[in-house]
């Protein structure tokens, strides 16, 4: 069902860090991680982003594949932590963490008419 409209794979990939488990990339599980996190993107934020994708400024997009990408590299992080170097877990997880709350914030907080063109 992932359509994979507001991220990447790859960008969810880099986000979950270098050491990551390689079978968490599978592209059924990876899927799966995406429907969630598109979910709860919409969900917390009130607004259905994928029915007007196309239409949405090109910062909102990066806004979103911002926050749906940490979303999933969390989840695959979180799936196999033994990969990881000492220390590189919590790291990433932090980074994550930081960009999925900034972003959620200021997602929840957008109205498209105040968007002005310099």
């Amino acid at each position: 069902m992932a359509t994979w409209e507001l991220t990447t794979s790859g960008s969810a990939t880099i986000k979950a860090g270098l050491h990551a488990n390689t079978i968490t990339a599978s592209g059924t599980e990876m899927a799966k991680m995406y429907d969630e996190a598109e979910g709860e993107i919409i969900t917390q934020t009130r607004r259905n982003w994928v029915a007007d994708y196309s239409s949405l400024p090109s910062g909102i997009k990066g806004a979103l594949s911002d926050v749906c990408s940490s979303m999933i590299g969390m989840a695959i992080a979180e799936y196999d932590p033994t990969g990881y170097l000492i220390r590189e877990w919590d790291g990433i997880m932090n980074f994550n963490d930081d960009r999925i709350t900034k972003g959620m914030a200021r997602l929840k907080d957008f109205k498209s008419n105040e968007i002005k063109t310099p």
